[in-house]
């Protein structure tokens, strides 16, 4: 199968804090503002168009033309809904940082662990997404995320995480079950598996991988404003340096590069009941 440029939503989250080079390093955005409101049903929107990148594996995705487009939206849609982890709206926070890596660092999706779920009443477990960023060596993305209201909780318990994740019984059965859902028709297929071979030393896996954590919290700054103006700039930039701050200050893995993404909201509730209808809808095409 011939590897083809998959088209991908224009951009949509506005970037207001990029220090790639801060130790972690730290990316803050937002959804903006339309008319003295929130961008909540815009950024809905938004993320529904992502869904068929989001959820299908490869070769499903390099088989979308306008005649399939509506049977493979729908297909996404049920994947994401008929789980027990829709409950708690996990995959919508996974949804949310597939939509950011895309958008913000250019990734490539590995794999769709949704895809391979075992069942329609089973979770999806380990990182909350596998990307990989393909220069002369490969990069390997492997995320984590906190769909939160509260910023504090979404903090103590990512860095729970990111301990228990980069142990090292933890990674080798990780790797194993990602190898073992690479598409083979991927154009990177070979190059992942040989890097996450139980060979390849992970001091080698490391020095090409990188933890992007996305936490998203209801935002005091977000509420009280209702234009991106210099003064909510200044006011976002220093929520989101002081919320740096505390977390970088945790006790967080050091072979591993970790960048911290973080989306304040308006009211996830909210976003949450947009992304139900509009994947209700989807489900109904």
């Amino acid at each position: 199968m011939p590897v083809t440029v998959e088209p991908q939503p224009e951009p949509f989250l506005e970037v207001h804090v990029h220090r790639p080079a801060d130790t972690p390093g730290l990316t803050g955005m937002c959804a903006g503002y339309e008319s003295d409101e929130y961008r909540c049903d815009q950024l809905a929107a938004h993320l529904i168009e992502w869904l068929p990148n989001f959820a299908l594996k490869w070769t499903d995705r390099q088989r979308l033309q306008d005649a399939t487009a509506i049977a493979f939206v729908r297909r996404a849609a049920k994947l994401v809904y008929n789980t027990d982890k829709y409950k708690n709206r996990g995959e919508f926070g996974e949804l949310l940082l597939h939509a950011v890596l895309r958008q913000v660092f250019g990734t490539i999706p590995a794999i769709s662990k949704l895809y391979y779920k075992d069942s329609a009443n089973n979770t999806v477990k380990g990182f909350d997404c596998v990307h990989v960023i393909a220069n002369t060596q490969l990069e390997l993305w492997i995320g984590e995320v906190k769909f939160y209201t509260d910023i504090d909780a979404a903090i103590r318990d990512v860095v729970s995480e990111l301990d228990a994740h980069t142990q090292r019984d933890y990674l080798r059965d990780e790797f194993a079950l990602i190898a073992n859902k690479i598409d083979d028709n991927w154009p990177h297929a070979e190059r992942l598996r040989r890097l996450l071979n139980p060979n390849t030393s992970l001091d080698l896996v490391f020095d090409s991988a990188c933890i992007p954590v996305l936490l998203t919290y209801d935002s005091s700054v977000v509420n009280t404003h209702k234009l991106c103006d210099s003064a909510y700039i200044t006011a976002f930039t220093d929520e989101i340096t002081k919320h740096h701050t505390k977390f970088a200050s945790k006790t967080l893995p050091k072979k591993v590069r970790i960048h911290l993404l973080l989306l304040p909201l308006q009211n996830k509730k909210t976003l949450v009941d947009c992304l139900h209808r509009r994947l209700e809808a989807c489900q109904s095409i």
